[in-house]
């Protein structure tokens, strides 16, 4: 199928658009290119993020399908290893996230933490071929 249109940005709504840029460039590369409500983050060899000012922001509830649930959430590449995951557990939580749902952790391939404004992300355990 013929596409309408080339994905140029996921977008994020926050309330601080460049401390949240920061943290996801410390998570997945990059260097935000900063403008007051509006800040661009290019991920090496991946998506392009912006990040928009959103007065009364308020973050999503996780896991929830009704009023206040996820809009979205991304997922990392942690590595092949739980040691690997566990080293970027420890790297995120400095950064200021925090996790949001660790039961039944050894029954599933990754990790549920929330940004420094609320949004929900994974930590994923990817096995390399």
């Amino acid at each position: 199928m013929a596409a309408v249109a080339r994905l140029r940005s996921v977008v994020v709504d926050c309330p601080e658009p460049r401390e949240l840029a920061r943290f996801y460039a410390a998570v997945g590369g990059g260097m935000p290119e900063e403008d007051p409500d509006w800040v661009v983050l290019q991920i090496p060899a991946g998506p392009r993020l912006a990040f928009q000012r959103a007065p009364g922001y308020s973050p999503p509830d996780w896991p929830r399908a009704d009023h206040g649930s996820q809009q979205f959430h991304l997922d990392f590449d942690a590595g092949g290893t739980w040691e690997e995951v566990d080293e970027a557990e420890q790297k995120v939580l400095a950064l200021g996230a925090r996790p949001l749902d660790r039961e039944d952790d050894e029954k599933k391939d990754f990790r549920v933490y929330a940004d420094p404004a609320g949004h929900p992300f994974c930590l994923c355990r990817i096995e390399q071929p």
